[in-house]
């Protein structure tokens, strides 16, 4: 696949490194052209400006925090039918809270904000550092969830998360977004403020 990364911090690099190495054609961009250019050229990816970069991708991957998404994505260009996955959480200043929950989440606000494309919420349960490691952890796979109410672009960020070699679990409609935001969360307190360390990834257990 042709796959935009949006964000050159350590999940855009986790993600470049794997999503090379599993052989899609990946480049990125970001606010720190010098960084997304050094990232690109460590693992044989592109680096390219911001302006027209969404053209030709199939997937865009949005690697910034929740704040900073609406302007990134609206930098790259025209998304319409494009499938953008959302890796954020709406993560308070102390990385312990999230400002936005219930009644909504922030992969349905970003989703809004850019109405021609289909948005797919994943990747947020996975610290950067188990995605640079790879897909396993402890001899599993760890699993990516996967929400969205568009069922081609769905399908396509399960091929790509399968890609890389991680499990995946579809968890329904993008609405369901508002379960995996406070789940990505728990893990991120359960790391940094419970001390487990970012080797951590939740899992659902399946008795198949």
């Amino acid at each position: 696949m042709k796959v935009l990364l949006i964000g050159a911090g350590n999940m855009g690099a986790g993600f470049v490194k794997q999503f090379a190495a599993a052989g899609h054609q990946v480049s990125v961009t970001g606010r720190d052209a010098a960084k997304a250019q050094a990232l690109a050229a460590q693992f044989g990816a592109q680096a390219v400006p911001s302006a027209g970069a969404a053209k030709d991708r199939d997937v865009i991957v949005l690697a910034t925090g929740y704040t900073d998404a609406v302007a990134a994505l609206q930098s790259v260009g025209d998304l319409e039918g494009k499938t953008v996955v959302d890796v954020t959480n709406p993560l308070a200043a102390d990385f312990m809270s999230l400002t936005v929950g219930h009644t909504t989440s922030a992969a349905e606000s970003i989703a809004a904000s850019i109405p021609g494309a289909h948005v797919v919420k994943a990747f947020n349960t996975v610290f950067a550092q188990v995605l640079a490691a790879g897909p396993e952890l402890g001899g599993q796979k760890v699993p990516v969830f996967v929400a969205s109410d568009d069922k081609a672009a769905k399908e396509t960020v399960k091929a790509l998360a399968q890609s890389v070699g991680f499990d995946v679990i579809d968890a329904g409609g993008l609405r369901n977004a508002r379960y995996l935001e406070p789940l990505g969360g728990l893990n991120i307190y359960l790391g940094y403020g419970a001390g487990l360390g970012t080797s951590i990834a939740p899992t659902w257990l399946r008795n198949i």
